[in-house]
């Protein structure tokens, strides 16, 4: 840390600022634990640290469970939204799902942490559960404003870290043994998902941020981003990426739409060698599939008889990492696919009335709100679900706390930012229509 040696000591300073705020979050405000918590949600590396001290593995859940237990012992609520009775029934559904995979023998039994499938829930649950305290505890704009300054100082690391990883290798030409697994842990596909995801919002949120200097600030954040997700070799988040912008230019600005189109022509000149090498290698001298596409295409076509096998309710939540597939992997590397074959058609529809709600509730704050925070916050949400949508085909980039956490938080900011913009309208009619009849002269005149 600026040569002082103080770096050795962050780890144990962030892992003790956890149990901090988890006394915070209990006896004074929850917010201030959701303040803390932001920045390590994507930063998995930082967070592995932790194992080494007692409870190391935990203390995220822990602090997540302790912003949840203060809000509701302050009398916090749930802002109106489809979506978080959405996720109770789809959690109570993928429990169950987990004990039919038990049940035709797919996998072991859920009991505790010990059990994979069972730690693969509790993870997947701690996302509505952080959506659910961020709802509760931001209930005004300055909150909002901090949640998003907090998102873009959290992006600003990752790329840091992600960024001086890449450039620490000789990348005159592609070579998949240099890609690392990056700050978010999974590897360099999870970590160009989660930059491209959040530079699409930040890119969204820009066109309505009005102070000239926070916008030149918000910009140069979005150019740094697509730089560190171009070193990503990522192929699933640069189509991500400019699907994204392509439905930016659509919806706010035409102008995109021709660079895009310029870019599409030039690309192979403006690029580096090796992301160019990295595009083209989907198939080899010989005209066949490379063997990273290969593999690809063969789990999909096994994931086809599994789910033929049981197409209602599926093999069980959590079990295709228990079963024998193309050189071992335990992915399907398609999030839609997967979901297909362990929830089946019911899973299924409950992850597309997600995807939905996410969609109309930022569309909703984009389109019919005249508040400049809740329309940027609107389409920016509206860029960053196309962009996961979009990187789901290649891989599972939903389920991750990682890398859709910091996701959920704005979702919500973004629910609270349309609920307080209709508070004054209410106030207004309230206040206005005593004054009506406050003088019995004018009332009977």
């Amino acid at each position: 840390m600026l040569g002082t040696g103080l770096g050795h000591y962050m780890p144990l300073a962030a892992y003790l600022g956890f149990w901090v705020m988890c006394i915070v979050s209990l006896v004074k405000e929850p917010i201030y634990g959701l303040y803390y918590m932001l920045p390590f949600l994507p930063y998995r590396t930082m967070r592995d640290h932790f194992l080494e001290y007692p409870l190391g593995a935990n203390v995220l859940t822990i602090l997540v469970l302790c912003i949840f237990i203060g809000a509701i012992l302050r009398g916090k609520r749930l802002p109106k939204s489809k979506l978080f009775w959405i996720w109770l029934l789809y959690g109570v559904y993928l429990y169950f799902s987990m004990w039919l995979g038990t049940a035709i023998g797919n996998a072991p039994a859920p009991l505790w942490l010990g059990d994979q499938n069972f730690l693969t829930w509790k993870d997947y649950m701690l996302i509505p559960l952080i959506l659910a305290e961020a709802a509760m505890v931001i209930e005004d704009r300055k909150a909002i404003y901090r949640v998003v300054f907090i998102t873009g100082a959290a992006l600003l690391i990752i790329d840091r870290s992600a960024l001086l990883e890449s450039l620490t290798r000789t990348w005159t030409s592609f070579d998949e043994d240099k890609r690392s697994g990056g700050p978010l842990g999974f590897g360099s596909n999870q970590t160009g998902a989660f930059l491209a995801q959040f530079g699409v919002f930040f890119w969204g949120l820009a066109q309505f941020v009005q102070k000239w200097k926070w916008k030149v600030a918000v910009y140069g954040l979005v150019a740094l981003t697509a730089v560190t997700t171009m070193y990503t070799f990522s192929r699933g988040a640069y189509l991500s990426f400019l699907v994204a912008a392509f439905l930016l230019g659509l919806l706010k600005d035409r102008k995109l739409l021709v660079l895009l189109g310029v870019f599409l022509l030039t690309w192979q000149t403006v690029v580096p060698t090796a992301v160019r090498e990295r595009v083209t290698m989907t198939t080899n001298a010989n005209g066949q599939l490379e063997a990273s596409a290969q593999e690809r295409v063969d789990l999909w076509t096994n994931a086809e008889n599994s789910f033929m096998h049981s197409p209602i309710f599926g093999t069980g939540f959590a079990t295709f990492q228990f079963g024998e597939h193309v050189d071992n992997l335990k992915d399907t590397h398609n999030w839609y696919v997967k979901v297909l074959v362990e929830t089946g058609i019911i899973g299924f529809i409950f992850a597309l009335l997600l995807l939905g709600q996410m969609t109309v509730a930022s569309y909703r704050a984009f389109r019919h709100s005249s508040d400049p925070l809740c329309r940027g916050l609107g389409l920016g949400l509206l860029l960053a679900i196309c962009s996961c949508m979009v990187a789901n085909f290649f891989g599972d980039r939903w389920t991750y706390v990682e890398i859709t956490g910091l996701l959920w938080v704005l979702v919500a900011a973004a629910i609270r930012a349309e609920q307080l913009e209709a508070v004054p309208t209410e106030l207004e009619t309230e206040l206005t229509a005593p004054s009506a009849v406050k003088n019995p002269y004018l009332q009977y005149r």
